[in-house]
């Protein structure tokens, strides 16, 4: 009964517990910084963790119904890979002479989020659980069309710069890997009481995973962050320019499809929020050249963090629930 009591007040208060692990981690990272090594290490293994709890919400038995939604995730896929590229390419271009910092503002705004995004929508009374079954949809599209979309943006020289083999070891080791044992999980908690008992403690520890992923990506960070302020600044009004201008976005795409409000509300959290967590491990094995593509991922996740407890409040008042009828 007290773990009950007290998992339900870290989902209450997940937002606030987020952003004091970010203070917490940066505060840790500049400290000690000889922990930076060690925390980036524990990076893919705890984001691994979190998204196979993420995975184990997808409801695999009826998944065949939740992807017959063709009108929300027809949504989705225009917004995150149509849509989403052209505002990008315009907002980038402030800083195109600067092949760093672009490679770093692509990788992560190019790339749609499927873990926290999740979280944040629920929060605002939007369709979490339509957008957690969209989720390897989205996961598995962006990791094809990303090395297109640099090709296209940045040039093809950028494909000689840019290892592969991360993006796959990505795809099979944060995404495939996690979502076939959460699958698996699913089958077992089906016939065995073990299989539940696995999904309720996971479910149990969904928050603290979270907090323990930021804590180690900012935590490893921090100190790269601090040493390179003057050239990540150069990033931060872009990252709130996007924040700002996809909320419009999303709306005409959603008012587009006639979507109901907690579609609505699904499809701007995820044309807003991106897919940084994920897409760090790939900016961390860029060559030495375009290192600083890292800090540029990191530097976004500290934005839309501030920017996903904005829409949380704000969200719902722009997309009340008495405009229902008017979009259905």
């Amino acid at each position: 009964m007290k773990i009950g009591i007290l998992v339900a007040a870290m989902e209450r208060h997940q937002i606030g517990l987020y952003l004091a692990a970010i203070i917490a981690g940066g505060g840790a990272g500049l400290l000690a910084p000889a922990s930076a090594g060690p925390l980036e290490h524990a990076i893919n293994p705890v984001l691994g963790l979190l998204l196979f709890a993420t995975f184990l919400g997808i409801p695999f038995a009826s998944l065949g119904t939740a992807t017959r939604d063709l009108r929300f995730i027809s949504t989705l896929l225009i917004l995150n890979f149509a849509v989403v590229p052209v505002v990008v390419f315009a907002l980038t271009r402030f800083i195109a002479g600067e092949q760093t910092l672009l490679v770093g503002v692509l990788l992560v705004l190019l790339t749609p989020c499927v873990d926290y995004v999740i979280v944040f929508t629920g929060l605002a009374g939007g369709a979490s659980d339509r957008l957690l079954a969209a989720a390897p949809v989205l996961m598995l599209v962006q990791m094809l069309l990303l090395p297109l979309y640099l090709m296209v943006f940045v040039g093809p020289g950028i494909a000689s710069a840019i290892d592969p083999a991360p993006f796959v070891q990505a795809l099979v080791g944060l995404i495939l890997i996690p979502l076939a044992l959460a699958a698996l999980t699913q089958a077992l908690a089906r016939s065995a009481a073990l299989g539940r008992g696995i999904i309720a403690v996971i479910q149990a520890v969904m928050v603290p995973l979270m907090i323990a992923t930021l804590a180690v990506v900012v935590g490893s960070q921090i100190v790269g962050v601090r040493q390179e302020l003057g050239a990540l600044l150069a990033v931060v009004p872009l990252y709130a320019a996007f924040l700002i201008g996809m909320v419009p976005v999303g709306l005409i795409a959603a008012r587009w499809a006639r979507l109901d409000v907690p579609a609505t509300r699904a499809v701007v959290f995820s044309g807003a929020t991106r897919n940084s967590l994920v897409i760090l491990p790939l900016a961390l094995a860029l060559p030495g050249p375009l290192a600083l593509a890292a800090l540029v991922v990191v530097t976004q996740t500290l934005v839309e963090l501030i920017g996903m407890v904005l829409y949380v409040r704000f969200l719902p008042l722009i997309i009340p629930e008495v405009q229902r009828r008017q979009l259905t």
